[in-house]
């Protein structure tokens, strides 16, 4: 009997190790099919004043052609910014002292054939859209560019900042798929196409002579 089963794992392994490494290289495969659109990492320009902190950038990412297509149905599309500014501690991890978040809202008027691009310091909800920074486009790709540049965006008041402290500013930017209709977000899911993701991050130094 021993004979028997140790024959059968012996010319089983060989097939077991090939299932492995099928199934690994198969979800290599998956992983680089999933790259999002738009990996660029943004250089991001810090000015500290005496009121505030500010953030520009200018964001390179297209839309799949799967995006454009829903946008001309008449699907809102929302964006998300995120700014965190973490203080540095040498005896600890860092600390977060605010976040900043700012939404885009893209969508297809058909009866004007314009385009109304909202933005907003938190998130959109249909009965608050008049609240938001309301902009009106003849096309989507004019209304992207406005969502690409970031002009001097308020990311903390001076007085959430000490002057002696160095500070870490953390940058995110993606396309919010749990904002689309509850049937898209699982068609959508894991779709390189809806995949919109950039970040970078960089250092605020303290202020000299302070």
């Amino acid at each position: 009997m021993m004979v028997f089963i140790t024959h059968c794992w012996k010319s089983w392994l060989p097939k077991l190790l090939l299932g492995w490494l099928t199934t690994a290289v198969l979800g290599l495969g998956v992983g680089m099919a999933q790259t999002p659109v738009g990996t660029d990492r943004p250089q991001l320009r810090l000015e500290r004043a005496d009121d505030a902190l500010w953030l520009s950038t200018q964001l390179q990412f297209d839309l799949s052609p799967a995006v454009v297509d829903a946008l001309h149905k008449g699907i809102p599309i929302f964006f998300v910014a995120e700014a965190n500014v973490l203080r540095e501690r040498w005896y600890w991890t860092n600390k977060r002292i605010v976040t900043a978040r700012r939404q885009f809202r893209l969508a297809y008027q058909p009866l004007t054939n314009r385009w109304r691009l909202n933005i907003s310091s938190g998130e959109i909800a249909e009965p608050a859209l008049g609240l938001a920074l309301n902009q009106n486009f003849d096309s989507w790709t004019e209304a992207l560019a406005t969502v690409r540049r970031m002009t001097r965006w308020k990311i903390a008041d001076a007085s959430d900042l000490a002057p002696n402290a160095r500070y870490l500013v953390e940058f995110r930017f993606w396309l919010d798929l749990a904002q689309l209709p509850r049937p898209l977000q699982i068609g959508t899911m894991g779709q390189a196409d809806w995949s919109v993701v950039l970040g970078n991050e960089q250092f605020l130094e303290a202020e000299s002579g302070k």
